[in-house]
């Protein structure tokens, strides 16, 4: 079953699992009309040191990049890629997303236990809570 939007849909991809993950469950449902706008997040300290240096996370994300499209290529779907900075991943995708004119934001949620998602402030929660566009959460055992 095709996805119908107008617009893009915009993926945010984490990390090259995440956004493999998320692609191999998007792919059966888009067709040659589908736009997908893949973001990857760079997470900036806001005053504090950054996590690692700046060339090594922008090589990071073309790792990310290249997983997350693999599963895409065969849909016929028109593929764009986008690096983002902002020192809130939640809030940095939807802005991303409102710029591009997004139609929905499409993501498989993450595992994680309690205590993660307590000390990460999990970021799947926010991004259904906080959302400003249509959420698409893609069943886990899709991918499976």
């Amino acid at each position: 079953m095709a996805i119908a939007f107008d617009g893009a849909i915009l993926v945010p991809a984490a990390d090259p699992d995440d956004g493999e993950a998320t692609a191999r469950a998007l792919a059966p449902r888009l067709g040659p009309e589908s736009e997908i706008l893949i973001v990857h997040v760079i997470e900036k300290g806001g005053g504090a040191p950054d996590k690692a240096p700046l060339e090594s996370r922008k090589e990071y994300a073309q790792q990310v990049f290249g997983r997350t499209r693999a599963p895409l290529e065969d849909t016929g779907a028109t593929i764009e890629t986008e690096i983002l900075y902002g020192t809130d991943v939640v809030e940095t995708i939807y802005e991303s997303g409102a710029e591009r004119k997004a139609e929905a934001v499409a993501f498989v949620p993450r595992k994680a236990n309690r205590l993660m998602e307590m000390l990460s402030g999990n970021t799947t929660r926010r991004m259904i809570r906080e959302a400003t566009l249509p959420v698409i959460v893609l069943p886990v055992n899709d991918v499976e």
